[in-house]
């Protein structure tokens, strides 16, 4: 029964509904992919119905639409991106910079290991014995680069 329904459309109406299909998912999983691919195939039912062309143009049209769109939607987000209150927010080693660290095991030539919370990070720094307090000035890596407070 809906294969028929299917059948009995014309080729411009199932991209118009393969469009709106798209950008309708968009809304349940966000990540603008399907926004862009929603367009391309809305466009490609707007020009199927302007100039009834044939399946295979159809198809090229709606890949180089999708290409477009991902390219124009991408530049366009990328430089209107929206300032977010926390920057850091999944930056860990950027939330930790100027923290104060103590040491668990002993900086013996500029590498040891400090407690951050509730796990150990190795760290690299000035010698120092265990149980010093310092603090965290960068990283690199994986390992904390501290200093003497």
């Amino acid at each position: 029964m809906m294969g028929d329904f299917l059948s009995a459309l014309p080729g411009y109406a199932m991209w118009l509904i393969a469009g709106l299909l798209l950008v309708s998912a968009e809304m349940l999983l966000p990540g603008l992919y399907l926004l862009y691919i929603g367009i391309a195939a809305l466009l490609t039912g707007a020009i199927t119905w302007a100039l009834p062309i044939g399946i295979e143009w159809q198809f090229a049209s709606f890949a180089v639409l999708a290409i477009a769109s991902v390219f124009i939607g991408r530049r366009w987000t990328s430089s209107n991106a929206i300032d977010s209150d926390d920057p850091l927010l999944n930056d860990r080693i950027g939330r930790l910079i100027g923290s104060q660290v103590v040491l668990v095991e002993a900086i013996v030539g500029g590498h040891g290991r400090a407690r951050v919370g509730d796990s150990e990070w190795s760290v690299t720094g000035p010698d120092a014995p265990s149980g010093t307090t310092m603090r965290i000035t960068g990283a690199v890596g994986n390992s904390l680069q501290l200093e003497n407070l």
